[in-house]
């Protein structure tokens, strides 16, 4: 009947994936807790009811046992905390330690390399993506999502919408690609997508991520390279360069400076000038 009311569910998944909508949770979010949270109950054979902190540390063991590194069993974690602990209101999850992050330097690629890249890469829209990547330190999806009226050229800034955290920020926009954005505002509509696939709609990722490592991989760079490592390169560059910390925080969308001070440990503190005992 139209104009009915329509009452939340009664069906705890349902309630779950309702719960998580109503507190902003990405699609993405959603989606992995539903799966860790499901996964579990099917890992428990019992109802949701009869699942005991046992049974969740068994499935977090497993998780582990499995190979899933430590985000993934946070992720996990987190999920079966909002299930049980606040729609389900159980209470043994006080007594379930989360699993402790190794903390893994990031991989970044050298001036020289980023050059080269540059240099191989001959189709000018593939060009234009890398050097965007390098030039901004965006993630995958905010690239992705940029439409022509987020580029403001007049103050060389770039409006970064619903980043990580469901947050707006700024970015820069480097002088080398003024001229390009310039040309691309002439022949899109404000509300284009600034990369579109054949179809006419945004690239999809994949897309994207094979433009960042096929070019690599023409370069000859034997890292493991993908858009985050052109990230990682540009909060890198920026340090070295002596870019205050935290407006390189700013920049990233970081909500906690020491997500940001990895990069202190992979900048180029003159370590190279230190001379071997070997060469002694």
């Amino acid at each position: 009947m139209n104009g009915s009311i329509i009452y939340p569910s009664k069906d705890p998944i349902q309630k779950f994936k309702q719960e998580m909508k109503l507190r902003g949770f990405s699609n993405k979010t959603i989606k992995s807790y539903l799966y860790y949270t499901q996964e579990c109950l099917r890992f428990a054979s019992v109802g949701a009811s009869e699942v005991t902190a046992k049974i969740v540390r068994d499935y977090l063991e497993y998780l582990a046992d499995s190979g899933k590194s430590a985000s993934t069993l946070n992720v996990a974690y987190s999920s079966l905390d909002l299930y049980f602990g606040k729609i389900l209101h159980r209470k043994f999850f006080v007594n379930i330690p989360r699993a402790k992050k190794t903390k893994k330097l990031p991989v970044v690629l050298s001036k020289e390399e980023i050059n080269k890249m540059l240099e191989v890469t001959t189709n000018k829209k593939h060009h234009f993506i890398i050097s965007l990547f390098y030039g901004t330190g965006l993630r995958l999806e905010e690239l992705q999502n940029i439409k022509m009226y987020d580029v403001d050229l007049d103050r060389r800034m770039l409006k970064v919408t619903q980043g990580k955290g469901k947050k707006d920020r700024m970015s820069i926009i480097p002088n080398k690609l003024l001229e390009i954005l310039e040309i691309q505002k002439k022949l899109k509509l404000a509300s284009d997508y600034l990369f579109t696939s054949n179809r006419g709609g945004k690239m999809d990722k994949r897309s994207l991520q094979k433009i960042v490592s096929e070019s690599a991989k023409k370069a000859e760079i034997m890292k493991k390279v993908s858009p985050h490592t052109l990230r990682h390169s540009f909060a890198t560059h920026l340090l070295e360069n002596g870019t205050d910390i935290r407006y390189i925080q700013e920049l990233l969308g970081h909500a906690k400076l020491e997500t940001t001070q990895i990069y202190t440990h992979v900048a180029n503190k003159n370590l190279s000038l230190i001379t071997s005992p070997l060469d002694i």
